[in-house]
């Protein structure tokens, strides 16, 4: 059985545009459809449910992260030590059992419904990193993995319309609402899955420029937190704000449209999410023309402070009342993931290829993913536990303000840092 490549084209430079293409498309096809198993049932409020004093909702949403956040704490060996064979298998495993759990949550009474959620995020973590296994190391892998990211903002949307559209025109249950959203999308993820195993592996050309890419065993990460463990921390720390940010507008969306007055219009998701993702992509294709590895490490760093001011800056405007809502959830998105996306699929990914360490993306990004959705579960128990009198709208404004001046100095430090590193290993 052949690839989808067509390797019988008379060009080597035309076989890889099919092959990044293809790829890219593949994956960000393939997480589109995982995010319709993670994010719809925030579409649910729940209205009036609580528990120990905590709305329903915010406790299935704070089990869901727990267990996404376990997962990558885990993840750092699992996705570091990860093999190529048996991806596909892994990956109907961890799907199919965050499935069963939706099905489990409706038979189960609330709140107990908690500990199928939190079964879900933990099954549903580790498939960014198997996804983008299948496509790191290449010299296209910033155009693939920016489109694959960009899944972040758009499935985010899209799903969520999709879960609003079936609640509003089918009267599915908020219960049954998670599972039924999943039914919807089993089939093409199971395509979509089949088809990442046909994308051949990097060629040598890949190899050369961004290094080859190897499971990384405990040695080998301690070694590379010896050489970068300050630079990684303040990344780390970076990276923590932009998830929590980034996770409390994704997680309660619905309730931030609701309070701006756009609670029942199930487009609204999609039309603002798709608006973000081509602009976000249109930015991280561009990187790709950066053929200097430690060059394009240091673009990206510009592109991550801009996102930060611009999210930083509406959200001020906002807050004094100088700007609309949806338009500042229109550029608060974008700035958010102007410095999100980056992290996910450039920024270590060129790390490692400057360093030329014989590594792997998954372990970095799953080292700076667990602690950022530490830092989200602390923030929503802070929100709810600590009484703090604000609505998620005003909340969420104000909290990017503040993450953003302290992004804006944990990145230039980033900079900085990894800039004199390369400077030193270079003149030894």
């Amino acid at each position: 059985m052949t690839d989808i490549t067509a390797t019988s084209l008379p060009r080597t430079g035309n076989r890889r545009m099919v092959v990044a293409i293809s790829a890219a498309m593949i994956a960000f096809l393939a997480y589109s459809s995982v995010y319709a198993y993670r994010k719809p049932f925030t579409i649910a409020t729940f209205e009036g449910i609580k528990y120990w004093g905590v709305s329903y909702q915010t406790l299935l949403i704070i089990s869901q992260v727990a267990g996404y956040m376990l997962s990558k704490f885990y993840g750092i060996k699992f996705i570091a030590e990860l093999k190529t064979l048996g991806r596909f298998q892994t990956s109907i495993i961890l799907v199919g059992s965050a499935w069963l759990s939706l099905l489990f949550f409706v038979w189960t009474p609330a709140p107990y419904g908690m500990i199928f959620l939190f079964i879900n995020g933990f099954m549903l973590g580790f498939m960014w990193g198997i996804i983008f296994s299948y496509v790191e190391g290449r010299r296209s892998t910033d155009f693939i993995g920016a489109v694959m990211a960009v899944s972040f903002i758009f499935a985010g949307g899209f799903t969520r319309s999709v879960a609003k559209w079936l609640m509003v025109e089918w009267n599915v249950t908020e219960t049954w609402m998670p599972f039924m959203t999943g039914l919807v999308f089993a089939l093409p993820l199971l395509f979509f899955l089949w088809l990442l195993e046909r994308i051949p592996p990097p060629d040598e050309t890949d190899i050369n420029e961004r290094t080859i890419r190897l499971p990384m065993n405990h040695e080998s990460r301690i070694r590379f937190l010896k050489l970068f463990g300050w630079g990684l921390s303040i990344v780390t720390l970076t990276y923590v704000f932009l998830t929590v940010m980034r996770d409390v507008r994704d997680n309660y969306m619905a309730n931030i449209w609701n309070e701006l007055g756009y609670g029942n219009n199930y487009s609204i998701f999609t039309q603002t999410e798709t608006y973000t993702s081509l602009i976000v992509l249109l930015i991280m294709c561009l990187l790709v023309l950066i053929r200097k590895n430690i060059r394009a490490l240091s673009v990206v760093h510009f592109v991550i402070v801009a996102g930060f001011t611009l999210a930083g800056i509406s959200s001020l405007l906002f807050i004094t009342g100088k700007m609309s809502g949806p338009l500042w959830m229109q550029l608060v998105s974008l700035g958010l993931y102007m410095g999100y996306i980056p992290f996910n699929c450039i920024f270590f990914e060129r790390l490692i290829a400057s360093f030329r360490i014989a590594g792997n993306v998954g372990f970095l990004i799953y080292f700076a993913d667990a602690f950022g959705y530490l830092g989200s579960v602390i923030v929503m128990l802070c929100k709810e536990f600590m009484r703090w009198q604000l609505n998620w709208s005003q909340f969420y404004s104000r909290g990017v303000v503040a993450g953003s001046v302290l992004g804006l100095a944990g990145t230039i430090f980033s900079w900085f840092y990894f800039r004199k590193k390369y400077m030193v290993n270079k003149t030894l």
